[in-house]
């Protein structure tokens, strides 16, 4: 059987053929009636390489138009802040013609919402700076909607006032209490005193009272809607055509997109694993600019508080004044999110509970090194276990020489070999993938040959791709953590660690879900007849889906570990399921594969896990935080109350401050670097903090503090 890479290619060549025809076949119906628009040639060469090549294809009927529209809608108005219901129902009349529309080469969709959208930006704009012109009154009790699942769009520009009104309010009372925190901290008074000096930000040098606090507030929030506002008003025809190729793209599948030529640029800056910045990886959704993933060893994971489902709300280069990103594009909040080395960015972000945060956060270089698989070795109760962590399965995909992530694990377990370790814990938590070939190698250091996951195209049967090499380079206990931002590769070898009942999975309820593989496509390259109209950008597709050698696909439900643990990130709804329009799971004939010999006693472990966890104060503080937080999250109406506001505030605080506190009076783990390492490192000051950092952060990991003692159980 061919090697997965070439399959691959060669499926990949497949496309391109596919896109070369779909070119011809336009430039051959456009020749006798004019030159083709950009839009049509576009949208078809689109269209008709996702019927040919993507995974599942979608029939361009009503049901296709009825996708189409609801999507577009959604990020249309996202917060349903702009249209009213007549509005929506002139669009809903295209509802069900988007595949004719498509057909015809027109896009009257497009057309309507893009006019109606642009003058609901104007009649809103004059709204907001009508209500921010006089004090809103904060010791009335009304509170606000803030989930916009539970919004609807306003009867009539009346309703758009009073919904506008409270919007406002809202967003005015945060501020209000982001400068009382401001004043309080600069004198270390308490939060609710509103007589101390003001920070910087403010521009008074004097002491506030209440009402300059508000009247300063109001401001903030003036500029923040006219910095948002000014940025809708620049978007032009092609970014306009962009978002509307991306949600026809993204009714396929939830992973196959469409590319502006700008956002290809900052797609391919992102694949180089190098360059200066926060090292956070950003999504667009729904308006909003989202926190997707943390990059090991980058400024905001040195800094710690920036995580992954965060949403940043404003920019501020230092002590500057910040800067909007609601309702930005990804590539233009990028740019003021990326910077020198060595220069402060301060990001305003709404956590996932709701609470807002100021993060200041030095840039960097995104170390590579950092990167890799790193191990250590924790000694627990008179055992030595291993500490293996991979943030993701690198490889270089070129073949240039570089370094490939089951090469590096082979090296870190045969490091922790000669340390004569009782166990491993592999740690794929927050590693969301990579190289499929380097999954199933590594997967092959753990098991003897055999099947490791099978891949299967649109039609046709399924490939298995098998670990050929019989050696066994590590035979111990064996735990794999996971959680639900473990994705795609770490869903490839986890279910193959379990099908073959080599080790235990410890973790959340469950993996991501992302058993699909996509394909990069230069739509410049596919339609070189219509050099006039470049530049097109590229679209990204789904091709293939994985299978666990069970035959159950890891696409949707993910991997289920053995023993599940609470999570601290359990109350998030991030997951393929909550995307819009994910493939579905299923399930084909199983591969042919023998169960490990020594298999774990997967009962017994998981009933003194249990009980293990049961007992603990720091998982029962985590459960008791989840819940609440679960609370707030769904507890979506805030009160506009300036008192209650601030009450609930501190108790949200002190809620955060007792987990932390028993946080710190967990009994820290006995975690140091190799030995073999510390050698290595000598002097070099530098490498020699980076490896403390490692070991530090590790040491008050109650998950990890549980899955040494599975590993000892076994033992």
């Amino acid at each position: 059987m061919s090697s997965p890479r070439l399959k691959i290619g060669l499926y990949a060549s497949l496309v391109l053929v596919v896109f070369v025809l779909a070119s011809y076949k336009l430039y051959r119906r456009n020749d006798s009636s004019g030159s083709p628009q950009k839009d049509e040639v576009l949208i078809k060469a689109m269209l008709q390489g996702l019927s040919a090549a993507h995974y599942q294809p979608e029939k361009i009927d009503d049901n296709f138009s009825k996708r189409v529209f609801d999507l577009g809608l959604k990020r249309l108005d996202y917060n349903k802040k702009f249209l009213l219901q007549s509005d929506v129902e002139q669009l809903r009349k295209y509802q069900f013609d988007v595949d004719d529309q498509v057909r015809r080469g027109t896009h009257e969709l497009l057309d309507l919402s893009t006019k109606l959208i642009l003058q609901r930006t104007d009649d809103v704009q004059a709204l907001y700076r009508d209500l921010l012109s006089k004090p809103f009154d904060f010791s009335v009790q009304e509170s606000f909607e803030t989930e916009p699942d539970k919004m609807v769009f306003a009867a009539n520009a009346a309703a758009q006032r009073e919904d506008w009104r409270k919007y406002l309010k809202y967003q005015t009372l945060i501020r209000m209490s982001e400068i009382m925190d401001e004043q309080a901290k600069k004198k270390d008074k308490p939060l609710a005193s509103v007589s101390a000096k003001p920070s910087a930000s403010v521009i008074s040098a004097s002491v506030l009272t209440p009402t300059e606090i508000e009247a300063e507030a109001r401001k903030r929030v003036l500029k923040y809607f006219d910095d948002q506002f000014k940025d809708l008003k620049q978007t032009d025809a092609n970014e306009r055509l962009a978002t509307y190729a991306d949600v026809i793209a993204n009714t396929y599948d939830p992973h196959t997109q469409y590319f502006a030529p700008r956002d290809k640029e900052a797609f391919d800056q992102a694949m180089t694993g190098r360059f200066e910045g926060i090292g956070a990886t950003l999504q667009e959704k729904d308006g909003q600019i989202k926190v997707a993933d943390i990059v090991p060893g980058s400024a905001s994971y040195r800094q710690g508080e920036l995580k992954a489902g965060d949403i940043i709300l404003r920019v501020a280069q230092g002590a500057e004044e910040p800067v909007s990103v609601e309702g930005w594009r990804l590539d233009k909040a990028i740019v003021l999110i990326r910077g020198k080395k060595g220069t402060e960015v301060r990001l305003t972000v709404k956590k996932p509970d709701a609470s807002t945060k100021i993060i200041p956060i030095i840039r960097d270089v995104v170390v590579i090194e950092e990167t890799f698989a790193k191990s250590a070795i924790v000694n627990e109760g008179g055992k030595k276990i291993g500490y293996l962590r991979l943030p993701s399965f690198y490889a270089d995909f070129n073949d240039n020489g570089g370094r490939s992530s089951a090469d590096d694990v082979k090296k870190e377990l045969e490091k922790l070999t000669k340390e004569n370790v009782q166990g491993v814990v592999l740690d794929l938590r927050f590693n969301g993938g990579g190289s499929l070939q380097d999954a199933v190698d590594m997967t092959g250091l753990f098991v003897d040959s055999g099947p490791v996951v099978q891949v299967r195209s649109g039609q046709g049967s399924p490939s298995i791709l098998n670990d050929r090499d019989p050696r066994v380079q590590y035979s111990g206990p064996l735990v794999v953590l996971v959680n639900k931002y473990s994705a795609s590769a770490s869903e490839i070898l986890a279910a193959a660690i379990q099908d073959y009942k080599r080790g235990v999975i410890v973790g959340s309820a469950s993996t991501y879900g992302k058993g699909t593989v996509q394909r990069v496509v230069d739509l410049d390259d596919m339609l070189s007849d219509f050099g006039s109209l470049k530049p097109f950008g590229s679209l990204k597709l789904t091709t293939q889906k994985f299978y666990r050698i069970n035959g159950g696909s890891t696409q949707f439900k993910g991997v289920v570990p053995d023993i599940i643990l609470p999570d601290a990130y359990s109350y998030l709804d991030q997951g393929e399921r909550e995307s819009d329009y994910p493939l579905k799971w299923d399930e084909i004939t199983p591969a042919r594969y023998r169960a490990w010999n020594n298999s774990p006693g997967y009962d017994k472990l998981r009933t003194a896990s249990q009980s293990r966890v049961a007992s603990s104060p720091s998982f029962k503080l985590m459960n008791e935080m989840v819940q609440r937080m679960r609370k707030r999250k769904d507890d979506t109406m805030v009160s506009l109350n300036l008192a209650k506001f601030r009450v609930e505030q501190e108790q949200a605080k002190a809620e955060s401050a007792k987990y932390e506190a028993v946080q710190k009076a967990t009994t820290p783990l006995d975690i140091a670097p190799l030995m073999a390492d510390v050698r290595q490192l000598g002097t070099d000051t530098v490498q020699v903090n980076r490896a403390s950092r490692f070991t530090k952060n590790l040491k008050k990991d109650i998950t990890l503090h549980e899955a040494i003692s599975v590993i000892k159980d076994q033992l």
